[in-house]
């Protein structure tokens, strides 16, 4: 099965592709879609045909991004969700089921604590994926959504298979 994990963002959305074969995990390919400055509609257009051709390349077989997290700046906020919107919308106008997690709950799939440091997100999908050159932040970030979902994929298919 091949995961796609996309960390929204106005400025960089970043976007990672995993390879899931039983327990093991392996690194396909991350990187960023940046959006430049200007004209929202126009940034929005970007992204969206940024990540419509990451899809197009890797053909996942299940999507996930990050929850939004209201911070102070209620504008900032909305941005971001239509950044969000955007990162929904591609896999799932290609038929790809899209999950959704709380950044803490990426945290604790990939790291164990649902507090962790970027920098120790980052040594632990490195850890996950050997040989992962990481592409950004955004990039590393996006990994970790990949890989918390396909843990949760494996964790669901692992109980329907006690259900039967």
């Amino acid at each position: 099965m091949r995961v796609m994990g996309i960390d929204p963002g106005l400025r960089s959305m970043g976007w990672g592709v995993i390879d899931v074969n039983g327990s093991k995990l392996s690194h396909v390919a991350n990187g960023q879609v940046t959006s430049g400055t200007g004209d929202m509609g126009l940034r929005l257009v970007a992204l969206y045909h940024g990540l419509r051709d990451v899809v197009d390349t890797f053909a996942p077989d299940a999507a996930a991004v990050e929850h939004t997290f209201m911070n102070k700046d209620g504008v900032a906020t909305v941005k971001l969700g239509q950044a969000r919107g955007i990162a929904m919308l591609v896999p799932a106008l290609a038929a790809i089921s899209v999950g959704e997690y709380a950044p803490n709950a990426v945290k604790k799939a990939v790291v164990g604590v649902g507090h962790a440091q970027k920098k120790q997100v980052q040594m632990m999908v490195k850890m996950q994926l050997p040989g992962v050159a990481l592409k950004g932040a955004d990039a590393a970030d996006a990994l970790a959504i990949a890989i918390c979902h396909a843990h949760h994929l494996q964790s669901s298919s692992a109980w329907k298979q006690v259900a039967l």
